[in-house]
């Protein structure tokens, strides 16, 4: 089997208490990326809601709902997941070694939820 050399991860922060929204390890960065914004568009349908079934692709399981206070954060996930220049943006900065990174704030309660892609090794 071959070894995983992407994980990412979704977190949400708020209220000095850091917590875990899911994760996966996938061996190619383009998984990571699709991962990343499958998640992003289930959080920002989602605001909180019953989310459909998780995704059978890989075994990947899909991050925990959260319940938005306003649209600001559900905006820019969408917006992320739209836009072809950042995803490219992404893409680029994991085939150089870096992370890529999308932290959205939902300032009604000062929530941050936080998307991450990285490579191992």
């Amino acid at each position: 089997m071959r070894d995983l050399d992407y994980v990412a991860a979704v977190t949400a922060t708020g209220g000095g208490r850091t917590v875990w929204l899911g994760g996966i390890a996938v061996p190619h960065r383009r998984l990571v990326l699709r991962w990343l914004r499958r998640q992003a568009l289930r959080l920002a349908d989602g605001h909180g809601r019953h989310l459909p079934p998780g995704s059978p692709w890989l075994r990947a399981r899909d991050v925990r709902p959260v319940t938005f206070h306003g649209s600001d954060a559900p905006e820019g996930l969408r917006a992320w997941a739209g836009d072809e220049g950042r995803q490219d943006e992404a893409i680029c900065a994991l085939e150089s070694g870096h992370p890529a990174l999308l932290t959205v704030v939902d300032p009604a309660v000062g929530l941050r939820v936080t998307l991450v892609g990285w490579p191992v090794g």
